[in-house]
């Protein structure tokens, strides 16, 4: 069902959307034990994709678009969109992993940023401060609210945290039957704003963050994003909709209760 073009969920396809969330979820926490410095982006994609096939799902990133990968890995400089290939991942990297899976139609979609060996403080700090963020701008969701609620959350806790760039070009983004619907979340804005948060909407929030210039320019592939002074960024995502008792991530394998309760925020799922 769709409302003003946007589509509603039943339970039993947020079900299936949980279902593809946990593939996902399982995926990135199998891909953060085992990345390791000499390892190919390729090899990365290699263990992405037989996990997601394993568990019965399909990759909703393979063919998008012509995309070549079931991941997209991008490292360092690099914000998002990175094509799995023949880099080999040294110490010090930083590597943004993010996964998305399909099961019974329905899709999930999710990232995280990790370290490979030891990277400096102020790159540790900008992983948190995303992760942070992203986490924020779920708990700031409530039904009745507005899709800028999360937006202003996400920039609140970024400024609050330091002198970062938020990049504005890309986007949190409506999911559902597709991996890219309507609304557009972005990670910046006043409160109270866009579309009504309401039961059966589903969103991927999705904070890209860097220790420079905000500024992305796109490489010759076509595909990755990179920041135009070189500063390195990190980007987080998770799905995650919102029932009677308070938000449910989808892609989280507690359905984001540790990191909900932390920030004193009601756990809505099942």
């Amino acid at each position: 069902m769709f409302d003003r073009g946007i589509e509603i969920k039943t339970p039993d396809q947020i079900a299936s959307m949980r279902a593809a969330g946990l593939v996902v979820g399982r995926t990135l926490e199998l891909l953060r034990t085992e990345v390791r410095a000499g390892m190919t982006t390729r090899e990365l994609d290699d263990i992405a994709r037989e996990s997601i096939y394993a568990a019965g799902a399909t990759s909703n990133f393979l063919g998008y678009h012509g995309f070549p990968g079931v991941i997209c890995t991008s490292v360092n400089d690099e914000v998002v969109h990175g094509i799995p290939g023949s880099r080999v991942l040294r110490d010090g990297d930083v590597v943004s992993i993010d996964c998305g899976a399909i099961v019974d139609g329905w899709h999930g979609d999710a990232a995280v940023t990790v370290a490979i060996g030891e990277v400096p403080d102020e790159v540790t700090a900008l992983m948190a401060v995303t992760e942070d963020a992203m986490w924020r701008g779920i708990a700031a969701a409530s039904l009745g609210g507005r899709v800028s609620d999360i937006s202003h959350a996400i920039e609140v806790a970024v400024d609050g945290a330091g002198d970062y760039g938020i990049v504005e070009g890309y986007t949190g983004h409506g999911i559902g039957s597709e991996m890219h619907q309507e609304p557009n979340v972005p990670n910046y804005g006043k409160p109270r704003r866009g579309p009504k948060l309401v039961k059966g909407l589903a969103l991927a929030v999705e904070p890209m963050v860097t220790l420079g210039t905000a500024d992305t320019r796109t490489l010759e592939d076509d595909w990755t994003v990179v920041t135009t002074d070189g500063s390195w960024a990190a980007h987080f995502e998770n799905t995650f909709t919102l029932t009677d008792t308070g938000a449910w991530v989808l892609t989280a394998l507690d359905g984001g209760q540790e990191r909900l309760a932390a920030l004193g925020v009601p756990y809505g799922g099942h």
